[in-house]
């Protein structure tokens, strides 16, 4: 009966100067000069902000008058600039939403929770509640999702749910890739309960 007790308070005891060990070895160095890490500060902030995105419908040469159209309408609550750092990017931490437009005016409803715009190469990270409604009520919903606005591409590697009332349907998965009107639709990965509208006459 003496054996086992004494066992126990050994390995009590080693546990807890193991323990004492880890941590007592805490890193307390103060960095200083170039390897510590630089404080980053956005260059502006800006408050119940909306930025107009246009463009023309031809290339125009110095000093030629046209007209323009919108092309899409950036907004939200608040919105941080770092474009003066190495890697520009801007960041909107409560949330936007991005309205885009189509040659017909179409609008198309982009919202998130949060975001990040990559100034450098025109992707837009949108995060949490991501919802994408069309003007023909087709939405899309998922965690996560990438707007590449130079190609005018949406992917996302993450589980999705797609609606589309006019053909009846909801799809669940995971992975997708589309254009921004919903005319072109890659799903990587299908699963769960599809639900497709069916003609009386077949």
């Amino acid at each position: 009966m003496i054996q086992p007790f004494r066992y126990i308070l050994k390995s009590i005891a080693l546990v807890f100067s193991t323990s004492m060990l880890f941590f007592s070895c805490a890193d307390t160095y103060k960095r200083v000069g170039d390897e510590a890490l630089p404080n980053v500060f956005p260059q502006g902030v800006a408050q119940n902000f909306s930025l107009t995105y246009t463009e023309t419908v031809e290339a125009m040469n110095n000093e030629d008058i046209d007209t323009t159209r919108v092309i899409s309408v950036l907004s939200g609550p608040i919105t941080e600039d770092f474009d003066n750092l190495e890697f520009p990017y801007r960041t909107f931490p409560k949330g936007l939403e991005v309205d885009i437009y189509d040659e017909k005016n179409n609008k198309n409803v982009i919202k998130a929770d949060y975001g990040i715009r990559y100034s450098a190469t025109n992707v837009i990270d949108l995060r949490g509640n991501v919802v994408i409604e069309t003007h023909d009520g087709k939405m899309l919903e998922a965690p996560q999702l990438f707007y590449d606005q130079t190609n005018e591409w949406v992917f996302t590697q993450n589980k999705f749910k797609y609606t589309n009332p006019e053909e009846g349907t909801i799809m669940d998965g995971e992975g997708m890739d589309f254009n921004k009107d919903f005319s072109y639709l890659n799903a990587h990965k299908t699963f769960g309960l599809m639900t497709i509208k069916e003609d009386i006459n077949d």
